[in-house]
């Protein structure tokens, strides 16, 4: 299975970061979003951040010209049909992507691969809703993509060998590590970190540190570049709840439940540094925790 061209749903974070490293690897990028403004934002994002590379002699000026001349945009999601691979990177809401899917598989080729970037959700139920379970699976970026280099790939019950190698083969052109992930809520990045930063709120919220003492103590204590709080606020708190409660749903344990403070913050739309507020607030010159 030869892939070529990659179409990726959402031009959020996740998703200009995906097309990001696969125009720079040589695939054909169509990437698609409802707004306009947000696939203008996305290719300014990518602009800046390849020009970053440029500027620390990662990659050449020729290679950036290159990586953004493959890469396209379009508001109508049925033109992604066309393309050998779909990545959705949309919101982590289950609703919203099986919706996806069932808008875009009837103008799909017969041999596209279809993949979510979901950081959570069940691929074979996702998987379920299309017309090719076994040319579907879970292909999860980490965070920023064009820095992180593991890859998970998660196959659903009914996922094919040959769609499994074809995955791992983009991801061993991208330059990127892949793990290979059973099909368990969380996988096995989400499944151990997302766990540890509940619990760090937990910390937070019971009062046995504030959120400056417990980032301090686990980047100096254990040596984490970035501590649990300020890790969840670059993720977005929303994110981090939504994984919770997929944990605690699908495992039905209480120790992934996830903490009263998380819901609340989540509720006040603090939802981190895309919002200007979580642990922290962002929106004087130097980042200041709010508890």
């Amino acid at each position: 299975m030869d892939i070529q061209t990659i179409g990726v749903v959402g031009a959020g974070q996740m998703g200009n970061g995906i097309a990001h490293v696969m125009a720079l690897a040589g695939y054909e990028v169509l990437l698609t979003d409802v707004s306009q403004d947000a696939l203008d934002s996305a290719m300014e994002t990518m602009r800046r951040n390849l020009d970053r590379q440029v500027s620390r002699e990662k990659i050449s000026q020729a290679d950036m010209d290159s990586a953004l001349k493959r890469i396209g945009t379009t508001l109508t999601l049925t033109d992604l049909g066309r393309t050998d691979l779909v990545i959705e990177a949309a919101t982590e809401r289950e609703t919203v992507k099986q919706a996806i899917f069932e808008d875009l598989v009837p103008h799909l080729k017969p041999d596209t691969i279809l993949t979510s970037n979901t950081s959570s959700i069940s691929i074979t139920r996702l998987a379920s809703r299309t017309d090719r379970p076994e040319k579907f699976m879970g292909f999860h970026f980490m965070n920023p993509v064009p820095v992180m280099s593991l890859v998970e790939l998660i196959r659903g019950i009914a996922t094919d060998k040959e769609t499994y190698d074809a995955c791992l083969k983009v991801v061993q052109n991208l330059g990127k590590t892949a793990a290979s992930a059973e099909d368990f809520p969380g996988f096995i990045v989400n499944r151990i970190l997302m766990p540890m930063i509940n619990e760090a709120v937990y910390t937070l919220y019971e009062g046995v540190g504030n959120v400056r003492s417990i980032d301090q103590s686990m980047k100096l204590g254990a040596n984490h570049p970035m501590g649990p709080l300020e890790l969840a606020d670059f993720i977005g708190l929303d994110t981090c709840l939504a994984i919770m409660n997929v944990l605690h749903d699908g495992l039905a344990d209480t120790k992934y439940r996830p903490c009263p403070l998380l819901t609340k913050y989540v509720e006040a739309g603090w939802l981190g540094r895309k919002a200007g507020r979580g642990f922290y607030d962002y929106r004087g010159d130097e980042p200041q925790p709010t508890r």
